[in-house]
C-alpha cells in the first residue's frame, strides 16, 4: 500500500473556508481602525481651537462670537488637515466639519466642542462670574458614524456651525 503524499482536496478545502472566515472578520475590523485613525486627526486638529478659545476667554472674559473674536485664521485654505473641511467657533463652541474618509456618512459629521466650567456646567456667553478654566464636552452629530470617534466624543447632539 502506498503512503499518501500531500493533501487532499478536502483538506485545501478546510484551509479556504477557515482563511475566508478569519478574512470575513479582519477586513471589516481593519475599515473601522484606519476610519478611527482619520478621526484622531480630527480630534487632535481642535485642540489649537480650544486653546485659543481658552485663551480669548481668559483675556476678555467672554467666550468669543466667532472664528475672529477667537483668533483663529481659518479659511478654507489655510486648514492643513486632509480630514478637516471646517473649523468654526460660534459663541465659545467649536465645530470641525470631516471631510476626505472616503466613508460617505462621516464626511457629513461634525465635531462639537462645547466649552464647561471646572464643574461641568454650560458657560453662559459673557462668562459672568466664571474666572476658572475651560473644560469640554465632546460630540457628534450622527449615531451612525459616533463609534468611530474617541469615547468621550460619542454623544450625539445637533452640530453648531459646519
Amino acid at each position: 500500500m502506498n503512503a499518501q503524499k500531500g493533501f487532499t482536496l478536502i483538506e485545501l478545502m478546510i484551509v479556504v473556508a477557515i482563511i475566508g472566515i478569519l478574512a470575513a472578520v479582519a477586513i471589516p475590523a481593519y475599515q473601522d481602525y484606519t476610519k478611527r485613525a482619520k478621526m484622531s486627526e480630527v480630534i487632535g486638529f481642535a485642540a489649537s481651537a480650544k486653546t485659543a478659545v481658552a485663551e480669548a476667554f481668559q483675556s476678555t472674559g467672554t467666550l468669543p462670537a466667532d472664528n475672529q473674536a477667537a483668533g483663529l485664521d481659518t479659511t478654507a485654505a489655510n486648514i492643513k488637515s486632509t480630514y478637516v473641511k471646517s473649523v468654526t467657533v460660534t459663541d465659545g463652541a467649536i465645530a470641525l466639519a470631516v471631510q476626505g474618509t472616503g466613508d460617505a456618512d462621516l464626511d457629513k459629521a461634525t465635531v462639537t466642542y462645547t466649552p464647561l466650567d471646572n464643574t461641568g456646567k454650560a458657560i453662559a456667553k459673557k462668562g459672568v462670574g466664571y474666572t476658572g478654566a475651560l473644560t469640554w464636552k465632546c460630540s457628534v452629530n450622527d449615531a451612525a458614524v459616533a463609534k468611530f470617534f474617541p469615547a468621550d466624543c460619542r454623544t450625539v447632539t445637533a452640530a453648531a456651525g459646519g
